[in-house]
């Protein structure tokens, strides 16, 4: 199952692709779309939709996966990388993709099995699972491909589960 991870901004939004079945992981890309701090919102929400159209486009994900925005201190900010995430959701549905959000916890316990983790220690348990020699960057993109591990996770999971009934 190709899956595609998001990692909502309106500044930079990173991306991750992963094909994934119950014993292999592979990875395919990852990436950020990056605009331009001083431009309009508007714009920068165009370029963000234009640009992840085309990853969906080229790699043809059977699921989209997106970080829900964390509220807690910045409220400003939250709301910013709803306006990202309102874009994800959409090229997904446009696409006729199924689209799945998952709290910043959520990807720590689906990623480490500890729901607290540290930014840290996600992107070295991105790295393990992916067999990879570094951590992958910028940490936007390491953080979607977390978010597309958490839902190939997460399906695995549901999977088990429907299994034992």
């Amino acid at each position: 199952m190709i899956i595609l991870g998001v990692d909502p901004g309106t500044i930079i939004m990173g991306y991750g692709v992963i094909d994934g079945t119950d014993d292999k992981i592979d990875l395919l890309t990852y990436g950020a779309i990056r605009t331009k701090k001083d431009s309009v919102i508007g714009d920068r929400l165009i370029l963000l939709y234009r640009e992840l159209n085309k990853v969906i486009a080229k790699y043809k994900p059977a699921a989209i996966s997106i970080e829900r925005p964390f509220v807690a201190k910045n409220v400003s900010s939250a709301f910013a990388v709803g306006r990202a995430q309102a874009v994800a959701i959409l090229a997904a549905a446009n696409a006729k993709i199924p689209s799945f959000e998952y709290t910043p916890a959520q990807v720590k316990q689906r990623v480490a099995n500890y729901g607290a983790s540290s930014k840290e220690q996600i992107q070295e348990m991105v790295k393990l699972q992916l067999g990879l020699r570094e951590i992958p960057e910028p940490s936007d993109a390491a953080d979607a491909l977390a978010i597309a591990l958490c839902h190939l996770h997460e399906m695995h999971l549901n999977q088990l589960l429907a299994a034992g009934e």
